[in-house]
């Protein structure tokens, strides 16, 4: 049996991403996985994902992974980075594509002529490098990180929720945007944990050990 699955659709940072879980959990049966039946099977599941939103969702269907990432979203702890996070949503302004409409809400791209600074100054898109994390709610992924933790991020659109909810924490650039999503026994998040240092490793270490109390259709896990 696989303890964590990081499924493998040819767009995640992969390497970056098991090293980091092997890291956190060194007596883990850990497995970077395109097999769907090894997804299937697997504990956890773990989704990242770098590039451009309908690359992502067509490589998903052409692995005949897009059924079993979307059962584990409703089934199994799960942890989605990055594209994981948003290809949980309704749609997405990138290419105008349909998500697995697991989370309600849309994908935007940051607006240009939104991006300027308290400061008057240009922003650049992406938005990428360090910046804070606010926590909305609390929840177990943030045991032991302080409020307003720095992690790194590389994106050029942002979630916008239709759950006020499920949003978890968020992030300034140059406005109020969502940065992390949960729901049930899903945790997502816009930045990169495997690349964020200590708060990284802690998220990381986090949802090893995380035990939700219900699955996304409330109904007891198996």
């Amino acid at each position: 049996m696989t303890d964590i699955a990081i499924v493998d659709y040819g767009m995640g940072n992969l390497r970056s991403v098991s090293k980091a879980l092997e890291h956190v959990a060194p007596h883990a049966s850990i497995v970077v996985t395109g097999d769907p039946e090894v997804v299937r099977k697997a504990d956890r599941v773990v989704v990242p994902g770098q590039g451009a939103m309908p690359d992502c969702l067509r490589e998903l269907d052409a692995r005949g992974l897009r059924e079993v990432v979307r059962d584990a979203a409703i089934n199994k702890p799960f942890l989605g980075i990055c594209i994981g996070l948003q290809m949980l949503f309704e749609s997405s302004e990138e290419g105008n594509v349909k998500g697995l409409g697991i989370v309600s809400g849309k994908v935007l791209r940051f607006p240009s002529t939104a991006m300027v600074s308290a400061e008057g100054q240009k922003l650049k898109v992406p938005h990428m490098g360090w910046n804070q994390v606010h926590r909305a709610i609390d929840h177990p992924l943030w045991k032991d990180i302080p409020n307003d933790a720095r992690f790194y991020f590389v994106h050029s659109y942002y979630v916008e929720t239709a759950s006020p909810e499920s949003a978890a924490a968020y992030s300034f650039y140059p406005f109020a945007f969502t940065c992390a999503v949960a729901k049930n026994n899903i945790f997502a998040v816009q930045f990169h944990p495997e690349k964020s240092h200590e708060a990284g490793l802690t998220l990381l270490r986090n949802f090893v050990q995380w035990e939700p109390a219900s699955r996304l259709d409330n109904q007891p896990r198996t």
